[in-house]
């Protein structure tokens, strides 16, 4: 099986930045230049419309954290780096399916996305769309179980992070 977002050798940055053009294509670009390998990237405005956060999560195997930062601090455009641990963080992530299933198949689809509280979206003869939102760990495990069925498509949408009220979360620092 794949690694996955919620491996122990990977770790969740909230990186704050600054809302201009081109500064997703720039902490893209930083990972790809220095080999660092992205699973998960989520961006998004905040409420304040200056700023974008940006969730990545990092296999540190492909270069130290420390390392990870300090390159991300030298993007003009950043403006706060937070560590998010899973125990501190709130983790959402979606994946949608598309699912061959056969007619007479078709109610394991639907009792496994209810057992998971999941949404069906499209319906044909011949085939389920559904959808899935919660911790990495859930949607993993609902990708499992839909692996014993034929998976037409699949996408997961990257893990979306906030620390959980009233944790104080590491806020990392440019060194020097």
């Amino acid at each position: 099986m794949n690694a996955r977002p919620g491996d122990l050798a990977h770790h969740t940055l909230a990186v704050l930045v600054e809302n201009k053009a081109g500064v997703l294509a720039r902490v893209a670009d930083l990972f790809a230049r220095r080999g660092y390998n992205i699973v998960s990237l989520a961006v998004a405005p905040t409420s304040d419309v200056r700023l974008s956060r940006i969730t990545i999560v990092v296999d540190v195997e492909s270069a130290p954290l420390e390392q990870i930062v300090k390159q991300l601090f030298k993007l003009i455009n950043v403006v706060e780096i937070a560590q998010l641990a899973p125990s501190d963080a709130v983790e959402r992530e979606l994946m949608i399916a598309t699912v061959a299933i056969e007619q007479e198949r078709r109610s394991q689809i639907v009792e496994l996305v209810d057992i998971f509280e999941g949404k069906i979206l499209a319906v044909s003869p011949s085939q389920l769309t559904v959808s899935l939102d919660g911790g990495p760990q859930k949607i993993d495990d609902f990708e499992t179980l839909l692996s014993d069925y034929e998976i037409v498509e699949i996408q997961r949408s990257g893990r979306i992070a906030l620390p959980k009220i009233g944790r104080d979360v590491p806020r990392l620092h440019a060194a020097g």
